[in-house]
């Protein structure tokens, strides 16, 4: 009879925390509240008896996923009365390619991410144990507390409405940055006759700035408007005094974006999601509660 090795609990959550930050943050959009709810997992991990635990991943996947539905739940009050659209708080990166794997990044993507807001949140943790994390259906019904037929039809619903909020797939990294620069140079040269060339007819921009930010309280359809609504805001940067404001493109939630900082403070930061070479989707976050994260950098799958 095998006896099973004694496990170091320091290490085995070490490891496993990456990931577990990534569910958490997949599932709340919210690095703050990702790495709450780990904090979390972690006190109850403290106090769990490990010898009896032959699966911690999976254990510590359960914890975590059930503390995230229940904050999950509790946020979406108060998104129901947030002020103007709502974006994912940001993850920035300066690297010279996104650090998350290929399989993952995806779901990273603000456009990702805004699409899972019109999931319930059973649905939101069914598709990313499933389909995103590749978490057997059995190991996912006892998350959720559901049979495996039950889950699997949660899953079908899930994806249905998925495909129903059109292809969230990112363009490949070279199209994405060929249109990143294109979209810079535009900016920077106030040219607003070529930012309209590079939007498709029906592109969106949206636009988080929270209830004392001065935002778009509604998004800006079409490339005539986000082409005017753009030029006037490198406008007002411009007016900031020479030295105080920097922009600097780097990658945002694994796409080319933009981070504007003024006396090294993040103001905004933006991304995008191209189509046939286009921008077809606009992401502007200026929420200052939500821009905190820039400058901490967030270790997750």
């Amino acid at each position: 009879m095998m006896v099973p090795m004694p496990i170091d609990p320091q290490v085995c959550f070490t490891a496993e925390r990456p990931r577990l930050v990534g569910l958490a943050y997949r599932l709340l959009g919210s690095v703050t509240d990702a790495e709450d709810v780990v904090q979390e997992a972690w006190v109850r991990w403290n106090r769990a008896d490990h010898p009896t635990i032959e699966n911690p991943a999976a254990w510590l996947t359960t914890v975590t996923s059930r503390i995230g539905i229940d904050r999950l739940r509790s946020r979406q009050r108060d998104r129901a009365v947030y002020v103007g659209p709502w974006l994912p708080e940001p993850l920035v990166s300066f690297d010279d390619q996104p650090a998350a794997a290929a399989e993952l990044s995806d779901s990273l993507t603000t456009a990702f991410l805004v699409m899972m807001e019109k999931l319930t949140p059973t649905e939101r943790l069914v598709l990313l144990l499933a389909d995103v994390f590749q978490q057997p259906f059995a190991a996912v019904a006892e998350v959720v507390g559901k049979s495996p037929e039950a889950t699997r039809q949660i899953a079908v619903r899930a994806r249905r409405k998925v495909r129903s909020n059109g292809d969230v797939r990112p363009a490949s990294p070279n199209d994405q940055v060929a249109a990143a620069d294109r979209f810079v140079a535009a900016l920077l040269g106030g040219n607003e006759a070529a930012l309209r060339e590079l939007l498709t007819p029906d592109s969106v921009l949206t636009s988080d700035g929270g209830a004392d930010h001065r935002a778009a309280r509604r998004p800006v359809v079409g490339p005539e408007r986000i082409a005017r609504f753009l030029t006037n805001l490198a406008k007002r940067a411009m007016q900031i005094e020479p030295g105080r404001m920097m922009l600097q493109s780097g990658w945002v939630n694994n796409a080319p974006g933009l981070i504007a900082t003024v006396d090294g403070q993040p103001v905004w930061v933006s991304t995008f999601a191209t189509r046939d070479g286009l921008i077809d989707r606009l992401y502007l976050m200026v929420n200052p509660d939500k821009l905190s994260s820039v400058a901490h950098p967030v270790d997750l799958v």
